[in-house]
C-alpha cells in the first residue's frame, strides 16, 4: 500500500502551491482556502482521494464476551465516566483512521494516523454544534488531515486545531485515552465494550497494509528536520504536553516518574505497524500516564520525527 501511496502522491508533491490550490478547489468547492494558519506549500496529498479512506459514519459494539481478536492486538481504550468502556481496535482504524461515535452524550471522533502512530480521540462538539469527520486524503508533515462534512474545513489530527477554512483557529477538545492490548482491556472491564468489525467494506481486518513502516529509515512524505539527539525518526516516544519520553527507555525502567507524572510500560501489546499480521507483530508494549492523584493523563506514543514537527522547541526526557 505505501508503495501505491507513493506512487500517486508523487505529481502533488512537488506542484507548486498555487497550482494545488487551484486544484483542490475543484475537488473541494465548499472549503474557504482564503482562510489559512499554514503555508500551502506544506500539505501534500497522501495518495487516495477525498473519502479514498472511509471515515466510519457510526460504529457498532459487542460484550467483550464475544470477543474473536486476538489478546495482543491493539485497541484505543475510551473509558468515559458513568459509560460501559470501549475498545477500539486499530486492526479497524488503520483501515478508516476515524471512528465518528456517540458515548453517552458525548459525540467523539475516534482517530488513528498510521504514519505518525498518533491515536487521538476528540469530542465533536465545538460552538454548540456537533461535528461530522472525514479523511482528506491529504498530509502535513505526514500526519493526517481531516475535515468536518459541516463546513469542510480542514483539521490537523496531530494537534485538533484546523488550519484551513471557516473553521480556522479553532481547536477540538481531547479526551484522554490511551493505545493498549485488548487483553489488557478486558481484564479491566469484564463487562466492557468492543468495536464490532465494520461492515461494506472490503478491507483485510487484522492485516497490516503498512507492513516494516515502524522499522523504516525514513517517514512517509516528509521533508521536516529529523528528531534530535540522534533519535531515529519512526522510533516512538511518549507525548505528554510539550515533553516526550522515549519507549526505548520505558521499556528499560518500566516505571518513570518525572515532572508530576507516573508513566509504566507494560510488555504484552503487539505494534499495529510492524509485521503483515497484527496479531504476531513484535511487542513494544503499552504505556499508561498518571498524576500525582493517579488520574489518567492526556497522552500519545507517536513517532519521534512528528513530536518534532508539531513541537519543534519541545523538551526531550532522555534520562
Amino acid at each position: 500500500m505505501l508503495k501505491f501511496l507513493a506512487v500517486a502522491a508523487a505529481v502533488f508533491a512537488a506542484a507548486p502551491a498555487v497550482a494545488q490550490v487551484a486544484f483542490w478547489e475543484h475537488e473541494w468547492p465548499n472549503t474557504d482556502f482564503d482562510k489559512t494558519s499554514v503555508d500551502f506549500s506544506e500539505i501534500m496529498s497522501g495518495g487516495p482521494p477525498k473519502d479514498g479512506i472511509p471515515a466510519l459514519a457510526s460504529v457498532e459494539f459487542k460484550p467483550v464476551s464475544e470477543n474473536d481478536i486476538p489478546l495482543r492486538e491493539p485497541v484505543i481504550a475510551l473509558e468515559i465516566a458513568g459509560e460501559v468502556p470501549r475498545a477500539y481496535p486499530l486492526r479497524y482504524l488503520t483501515w478508516h483512521e476515524i471512528a465518528n461515535d456517540v458515548v453517552g452524550d458525548v459525540p467523539v471522533a475516534v482517530t488513528f494516523c498510521p504514519l505518525c502512530n498518533s491515536g487521538i480521540v476528540f469530542d465533536r462538539r465545538l460552538n454548540g454544534e456537533v461535528l461530522d469527520f472525514g479523511v482528506s486524503g491529504k498530509l502535513r508533515n505526514s500526519d493526517m488531515i481531516m475535515y468536518d462534512r459541516q463546513t469542510e474545513s480542514w483539521w490537523q489530527q496531530f494537534t485538533g486545531e484546523a488550519i484551513v477554512g471557516s473553521q480556522l483557529g479553532n481547536n477540538l477538545t481531547k479526551i484522554v485515552s490511551w493505545t493498549e492490548s485488548l487483553g489488557e482491556f478486558i481484564q479491566r472491564n469484564p463487562d466492557g465494550l468492543i468495536m464490532a468489525e465494520p461492515t461494506g467494506y472490503r478491507r483485510r481486518y487484522g492485516q497490516n497494509p503498512y507492513s516494516g513502516y515502524d522499522s523504516a529509515a525514513r517517514p512517509f512524505l516528509y521533508n521536516g528536520d529529523p528528531p534530535p539527539h540522534g533519535i531515529p525518526p519512526l522510533a516512538r516516544v511518549v507525548r505528554i504536553g510539550n515533553k516526550a519520553w522515549p519507549l526505548e527507555r520505558l521499556r528499560q525502567e518500566e516505571v518513570i516518574e518525572e515532572a508530576g507524572y507516573r508513566i509504566v510500560w507494560r510488555a504484552g501489546m503487539a505494534s499495529a505497524l510492524d509485521g503483515r499480521v497484527i496479531a504476531t507483530s513484535r511487542d513494544i508494549g503499552s504505556i499508561r500516564v498518571y498524576d500525582a492523584a493517579g488520574n489518567n493523563v492526556e497522552h500519545e506514543v507517536v513517532f519521534a520525527f512528528a513530536f518534532n514537527a508539531f513541537a519543534p522547541n519541545g523538551e526531550w526526557m532522555l534520562e
